[in-house]
């Protein structure tokens, strides 16, 4: 049992560490009112800021999920530590020394572990950066100026140099007191014939922070041809680095992050300097492992699950590139965010992209394009011959169960279809009860997972609950986005969708529940002229509560923009029409696809008729906006 802490020690860390200073390292806080600061809950999904804490009283509140409690509270559960971890980290930043009672054994080798791990750290930071200025370190100097680099850039993010020489910080470091049992247990030395020795020697250093931006490892770039080691070394596991639980950057990033509910995920040391420095300052990168889970999880708490949260990932266009963005697809459904893909021109990634062309390419590439699903879905249909049954059902085979494992069951309804316009398959529904037939599948195996699917055929009578703050599909799809935006203007604002709104089919409405409140306007007597009690008359029309309390949150619910005026509403008409116009196209290319050389001439005359007519359709949308309804 580890010696517990003084309780006079607790007090004082609790009373020396003021409370908003700490969250505010993991999100945005702004004035409540009555000496109170509100934001967006980190431990439930929200829209509206209802976690509030109180600076006065030294706690926090959420008024939505009822978690609470001091400082301590706070950082043990937003970081899963446990009671004497937290108190050690916090005395740490507040330089109090702790004291610790009777117990088990003697915890003074190990009551300031972390915080020791973290000194050798800090000054092995210093230490690199101090050495880059040396003549040795010319050939660093170098690789840094060659990618754009200079000296104002290397200071911001860090970067520093270690000697090639065998134990020249191993020495430092115990001059400054750190015994060889810290130097090995924190990854900067190891064991050598004759005692501890350098981990990194002759290389470009990265310091690696957590969010709170502590020095918690390194990761080293080889420059030298007798460097027989990796490309990149990176500090090994210890008691403060877990490479699955860090993202590189993510303290420079952390605030423009939660600001702006946008990050981007890039694959190195020198794309995320290279993003930071063209204006991308939302830029993160993992350090020698996969985006798992755990950097999910990271992410989740600076973008609150904001509705209008989105995750851009670049990817090398190369082969590991499209594996990692698989990888990253399979994580998606974890985020409650749009999900975006980003690959540069000749594969370029974004350090050699803002050498080539530029700071404003580097911006541009990062604009949300192609949705990562998209893309994912993309890498697998390509590798098989659409033209062939037997190809479009082998690349179904493979893409079905990845669709599948979408637990959002809505979401996987979407992309179901979204797959079969890939695969040119014209019966869409085909598609999507064989990727409920699958999930259902993996469900009964794994023992858990969603309810079954919702009787399609019944798409209006909204077989889930509605949350109060809205269906959790909106928050993942554009298209469902888009939807919502335009069901609020009809309801709110009918005047500034008529008439165009009530010629839209209940089939352009993707989202079941968005396709049963267009219903409901319909039965209503549309939007057009609405009477006085056209909310009311709405209302009536739903089939049941379900409905009905979604129209009231649509009814309520703020409008997306700075100015709602017809522009805004034009643009909604038009991307709601637009995606139904292009999955129309999807489905009529695929049966031309089917038809090939061997359908029948009047057929094939006809479908590539109807081709022509909506792509025209689609490019007057494109060219005349609201004009082209």
């Amino acid at each position: 049992m580890a010696g517990r802490i003084n309780d006079d020690d607790v007090k004082a860390v609790r009373d020396a560490v003021p409370i908003d200073a700490v969250v505010s390292e993991y999100l945005q806080l702004r004035n409540a009112g009555g000496g109170n600061l509100k934001g967006l809950c980190p431990f439930h999904d929200e829209k509206s800021p209802s976690f509030q804490v109180s600076p006065s009283k030294g706690l926090f509140h959420c008024f939505g999920c009822q978690e609470g409690g001091d400082t301590i509270a706070f950082v043990m559960k937003i970081d899963h530590l446990s009671f004497s971890e937290t108190v050690e980290r916090l005395a740490a930043k507040a330089g109090i020394t702790l004291r610790y009672e009777e117990g088990g054994y003697n915890p003074g080798h190990q009551r300031g572990e972390r915080i020791r791990l973290i000194e050798a750290h800090k000054a092995a930071a210093q230490y690199y950066v101090d050495q880059l200025g040396s003549a040795e370190a010319e050939i660093g100097r170098r690789f840094l100026a060659e990618r754009g680099f200079d000296q104002a850039a290397a200071a911001h993010f860090g970067v520093g140099y270690s000697p090639a020489g065998w134990d020249h910080l191993t020495r430092f470091l115990r001059g400054k007191g750190f015994s060889d049992k810290e130097l090995l247990l924190s990854g900067l030395s190891q064991d050598g014939r004759r005692g501890p020795i350098d981990r990194f020697r002759g290389r470009l250093m990265w310091p690696i922070k957590d969010v709170g931006g502590e020095v918690v490892g390194f990761g080293a770039r080889k420059l030298r041809d007798d460097d027989n080691g990796p490309k990149y070394l990176n500090t090994p596991e210890t008691p403060v680095y877990k490479k699955s639980q860090v993202l590189y950057g993510v303290d420079l990033a952390k605030k423009e992050i939660a600001k702006t509910s946008r990050a981007v995920v890039v694959e190195g040391y020198t794309d995320v300097m290279a993003c930071h420095l063209a204006g991308v300052t939302t830029a993160i990168a993992t350090c020698g492992t996969a985006f798992g889970g755990d950097h999910i999880k990271i992410l989740r708490r600076l973008l609150m699950d904001n509705g209008s949260a989105r995750v851009i990932f670049t990817f090398d266009g190369d082969a590991a590139g499209q594996k990692a963005a698989l990888r990253a697809f399979e994580d998606d459904q974890k985020f409650a965010a749009e999900t975006y893909i980003a690959i540069a021109p000749d594969g370029m990634d974004p350090c050699e992209l803002r050498l080539a062309k530029g700071d404003e390419a580097v911006a541009d590439l990062v604009e949300p394009r192609t949705p990562l699903f998209e893309f994912a879905l993309r890498q697998i249909v390509n590798r098989y011959d659409l033209e062939t049954p037997a190809g479009r059902a082998a690349a179904l085979d493979e893409a079905a169960p990845v669709v599948a494992r979408i637990k959002n069951i809505a979401s996987q309804h979407e992309v179901a279809v979204q797959l079969a316009g890939l695969l040119g398959i014209l019966d869409t529904q085909f598609v999507v009860k064989r990727v409920a037939q699958i999930a259902r599948w993996q469900r009964d195996r794994g023992g858990k997972g969603p309810s079954p699917a919702p009787n399609r055929q019944q798409a209006p009578s909204i077989q889930a609950p509605v949350a109060p703050s809205g269906p959790a599909l909106n928050l993942r799809s554009p298209a469902h986005r888009t939807e919502r935006e335009l069901l609020k203007l009809a309801l709110q604002r009918p005047e500034l969708v008529s008439p165009a709104f009530d010629a839209y089919g209940i089939d352009e409405f993707t989202a079941p529940p968005y396709a049963a409140v267009r219903q409901c306007i319909q039965d209503a007597g549309g939007a057009t002229d609405a009477p006085a009690d056209y909310l009311d008359v709405v209302q009536q029309s739903a089939p049941d509560d379900t409905v009905r309390a979604l129209v009231r949150e649509l009814a309520v619910e703020t409008v997306f923009a700075k100015s709602v005026d017809e522009v805004y509403a034009g643009d909604q008409l038009v991307t709601v029409r637009l995606r139904a116009v292009d999955r129309r196209l999807r489905d009529v290319q695929g049966t031309l696809a089917r038809l090939g050389a061997h359908g029948a001439p009047e057929q094939v005359a006809a479908v590539q008729n109807e081709l022509w007519v909506l792509t025209q359709y689609a490019q007057s949308l494109r060219t005349h906006g609201a004009a082209a309804l």
